[in-house]
């Protein structure tokens, strides 16, 4: 008595292949030590920003007895230039041994006839050189005014209320720091996780065509099966690894205090990424698929893979050296649109802030709505050059087969 087994479904194939994938690729040191090499570098990166910020830049500035009564106009000037001044009351040698070892920026030993001397270790901090300036500026217009008869304590109450009323007709969009910092490692974390997809989809791929292992696969399942398995393996993979990335880069941030004070909608800039990375992944998962079946050696991967890395590296450029500072730019904002460029930059622009949902729904829709094509398309190549091996295959020759 034989028995028959039942052929596998499409999508019984597909999970098949996708389950391979992720139990080969998943459990590979090389994969492994990457995430965590990653992982590392976000965390330390998290860390040394932190370190580098520190506390607000505070002046430490001395005064003697003699120059006591310019301690309140130094803290308030120091305030109009949006910064602190800590002012400290010594004598000229205590001034002098602080100065020496770094507790005080400079101590202010007089301040008469529209000069104000002060002492310093090297060179004068610029923002306490512009205080001292307004200071002996106020200090002459003190004293003409005295000789004109008048009170000085009026005129400084007459000029601190001066301001200046601005109307801007089209007055620029604030971006708070922590949008622009989450917008550039948004750019990064997008370009590196697209780029080792590809790189472990065009390697799978040539592996087996090289190995003869796919003559094998496909007496099971199809063409387009293995394909689209193959993607969807991957693609889980690589989402897996964004999430770990994106929970380091969150938890870090979140853990050192970075966005303490910064208006930043954390969680919807964390769900935009993943969404984008899967709009993305899909797309160039498919074109580096199709890419790779058209050669049989892994040393030919760089031939045929180079292109599609260019298109990608131009958006990422864009998206780390633009986008995070002028996001309104017409090169940002049209690239934002075009499909394959749209996954790299929206993200940034979503994490900066000031593009409408309405306008990324759009973009997005347009994306999705072209994966059937490119899933076709690479269909098409993959499996009418995936089973020839030799040469490289000319793209027009893997098009037109039979």
């Amino acid at each position: 008595m034989s028995t028959t087994t039942a052929p596998l479904s499409p999508w019984s194939a597909v999970r098949l292949v996708a389950s391979r994938e992720i139990k080969q690729r998943a459990g590979s040191k090389a994969f492994l030590w990457t995430t965590v090499v990653l992982v590392v570098l976000i965390v330390g990166g998290a860390f040394l920003a932190q370190t580098l910020r520190g506390g607000e830049s505070t002046l430490a500035v001395g005064v003697t007895q003699e120059t006591a009564a310019l301690a309140e106009s130094v803290t308030e000037t120091a305030s109009g230039f949006g910064t602190t001044a800590e002012v400290t009351t010594v004598t000229e040698e205590q001034g002098r041994t602080q100065v020496l070892d770094g507790d005080l920026d400079a101590v202010v030993l007089s301040a008469e006839g529209g000069t104000v001397k002060v002492i310093t270790k090297s060179t004068l901090d610029t923002d306490l050189s512009s205080v001292l300036t307004v200071i002996a500026q106020q200090t002459v217009l003190a004293e003409q005014v005295t000789s004109l008869g008048g009170d000085p304590s009026d005129v400084s109450r007459a000029v601190a209320q001066a301001s200046v009323d601005v109307e801007a007709i089209e007055p620029p969009r604030e971006i708070d720091p922590s949008q622009i910092i989450s917008a550039y490692l948004v750019g990064i974390l997008m370009f590196i996780s697209l780029q080792l997809c590809g790189a472990m989809i065009a390697q799978g791929v040539v592996e087996e065509k090289s190995s003869r292992v796919v003559e094998l696969l496909l007496a099971t399942v199809r063409p387009w099966q293995l394909m689209a398995g193959k993607v969807l393996g991957i693609g889980v993979i690589g989402l897996g690894q964004v999430v770990v990335l994106v929970a380091a880069a969150a938890g870090s941030a979140a853990g050192f205090g970075l966005l303490d004070g910064m208006d930043l909608n954390l969680g919807a800039t964390v769900l935009w990424t993943i969404a984008w990375f899967l709009i993305g992944f899909t797309m160039y998962a498919l074109l580096f698929a199709a890419a790779a079946a058209l050669v049989s050696r892994q040393e030919d991967v760089g031939t045929v893979t180079t292109p599609i890395l260019m298109l990608m590296m131009i958006p990422y450029i864009v998206s780390v050296s633009v986008a995070p500072f002028a996001p309104d730019s017409p090169v940002v904002v049209w690239l934002s649109y075009l499909p394959f460029t749209s996954p790299l930059i929206m993200p940034t622009r979503v994490a900066v802030g000031g593009v409408e949902m309405w306008q990324v729904a759009v973009v997005m829709a347009v994306n999705i709505a072209l994966v059937p094509l490119l899933v076709w398309l690479a269909g098409r190549i993959y499996s009418n050059a995936v089973l020839r091996s030799g040469a490289r295959i000319k793209l027009k020759d893997a098009l037109r087969a039979a």
